[in-house]
């Protein structure tokens, strides 16, 4: 999937419901990411041994190159990186042991991984990190986050990978935040003073 059917995804989900207000969930969730390192290589992604984050990881980079947020790209950490891999998959989960003030960790997860990562993260967090997670049904993990964004574990257009490409195109996109509140207070308005009715 593309970004062209990324932000066609999205379309369809916000037409069809947005699966009970994930598309708002999604895009606040970008903007904490955006928000979250300090400094250009301060964004790190891990996940479970048997399931890194590389295709989370190739779509960062793609954004912040087409958004010009070069503190989006992340750095992936690996569980064990070959000594001879290029520089950009060479970073292991030793990266962890420094992690603190200004930096940010994503983990993607779909359940919780193994208590080794999730040592390594609760040390992080204590240290001063910005913990941000994505799951579907990882309770341990998320209790670790100042930010989370849970996957609806329903069948649908929304799956586990396909939210992945939606959270990066939404860290990438400056109105996220405002159009996140755009909706909220529209509906707040409904809400209070009924639909608006258009006059011809």
């Amino acid at each position: 999937m593309d970004r062209v059917q990324a932000a066609a995804l999205r379309d369809l989900l916000e037409a069809t419901g947005g699966r009970s207000g994930w598309i708002d969930a999604s895009d606040e969730f970008g903007f904490a990411l955006r928000r979250a390192p300090r400094r250009v290589g301060g964004l790190l992604l891990a996940g479970p041994e048997d399931d890194e984050p590389w295709h989370l990881a190739a779509h960062l980079t793609d954004e912040s190159q087409w958004a010009d947020l070069p503190q989006l790209a992340p750095v992936l950490l690996r569980h064990n990186p070959p000594p001879d891999a290029p520089p950009h998959l060479a970073a292991g989960l030793q990266r962890l042991d420094s992690a603190g003030r200004g930096e940010a960790l994503l983990v993607v997860a779909q359940q919780d991984p193994a208590d080794a990562l999730l040592e390594r993260v609760d040390d992080a967090r204590h240290r001063g990190a910005r913990i941000l997670t994505l799951d579907q049904s990882a309770a341990q993990l998320r209790g670790l986050a100042h930010e989370t964004l849970t996957v609806p574990d329903e069948p649908g257009p929304l799956t586990f990978d396909s939210a992945q490409h939606l959270v990066s195109l939404a860290a990438a996109s400056r109105d996220t935040a405002a159009g996140g509140l755009r909706t909220r207070l529209g509906r707040w308005i409904e809400a209070v003073s009924g639909p608006r009715v258009e006059r011809w």
